[in-house]
């Protein structure tokens, strides 16, 4: 069984109703389609007025002024009116790229030598490193001395000096101190005794030999 399309319609400043014509939707564009709205105003209008919407419902193209216009110009009984909306035209603006003609383009190149003789400036630097090995109180600028300027170079040097200095002095006093200390003291002296002897007599063993 086919489904049957929503027949329900949305007008311009909040119109509601819903399609009454039997043989809806028309192929034909300009086909009448009789439209009864919920304030009981019937209207008839060209297909081409209905708009599908996203919903499945139509939108149609018709305002509450519209309608007050034709019902007051027709003058229709119980309140109803054929309303056939006027059609407006708008206009629908394109652009699109035409090829008018192509044009061809040709580049040549030609050649030429020409003497150029320009100065051409260049500089030279002299660099001559100098010895100086003094010391000076502190850093010295940069300066110049006509064309040449002279840069000083410094280095710290650690010197250690070597100075004599008096720390005290050793005051020595001598003197003579008289004192008596009693030892007892064993001395030797040697002594020669002179003894004189008699005459020694000889013996018997002495003559028998």
């Amino acid at each position: 069984m086919a489904r049957t399309p929503p027949r329900t319609v949305f007008g311009e400043d909040g119109l509601h109703g819903s399609i009454v014509s039997t043989d809806w939707p028309a192929n034909d564009p300009d086909a009448r389609v009789s439209v009864r709205l919920d304030d009981g105003v019937s209207l008839v209008v060209p297909s081409r007025f209905l708009t599908p919407r996203q919903d499945g419902s139509y939108h149609l193209a018709v305002s509450r002024a519209d309608i007050e216009r034709l019902r007051q110009a027709d003058n229709p009984p119980h309140g109803e009116a054929t309303v056939v909306p006027a059609v407006v035209e708008e206009l629908d603006v394109r652009k699109r790229v035409v090829e008018t003609g192509r044009v061809r383009i040709t580049k040549a190149v030609t050649e030429r030598e020409e003497v150029v003789d320009e100065p051409l400036l260049r500089e030279e630097v002299a660099v001559e490193r100098v010895a100086v090995n003094r010391f000076v109180e502190g850093p010295m600028d940069i300066r110049h001395e006509g064309d040449t300027t002279i840069i000083p170079l410094f280095e710290e040097i650690l010197v250690i000096e070597k100075r004599l200095m008096l720390r005290e002095e050793l005051r020595v006093t001598r003197r003579q101190v008289e004192e008596h200390r009693p030892e007892r003291v064993v001395l030797r002296a040697e002594q020669a005794t002179v003894e004189r002897l008699a005459a020694s007599q000889p013996d018997d063993s002495d003559q028998a030999s």
